[in-house]
């Protein structure tokens, strides 16, 4: 018993955020609709596009 109370870790208020968020936004239901939108990966000149799933967190903050 005296272990698992050693080791538990206290969570931040990025960790508190981030698990609100995720329980409030349909992440998936947004990707799947903004998906066919976003920009696509080309031969031409430029950086690729970061992928949808990485941008849409970073935007909702």
């Amino acid at each position: 018993m005296g272990f698992e109370l050693t080791t538990a870790k206290k969570l931040t208020n990025r960790e508190k955020f981030l698990s609100e968020m995720e329980a409030v936004v349909p992440r998936l239901a947004l990707i799947a609709l903004i998906g066919p939108h976003y920009s696509k990966a080309s031969k031409k000149v430029g950086r690729p596009p970061y992928p949808l799933a990485t941008m849409l967190p970073i935007h909702l903050l």
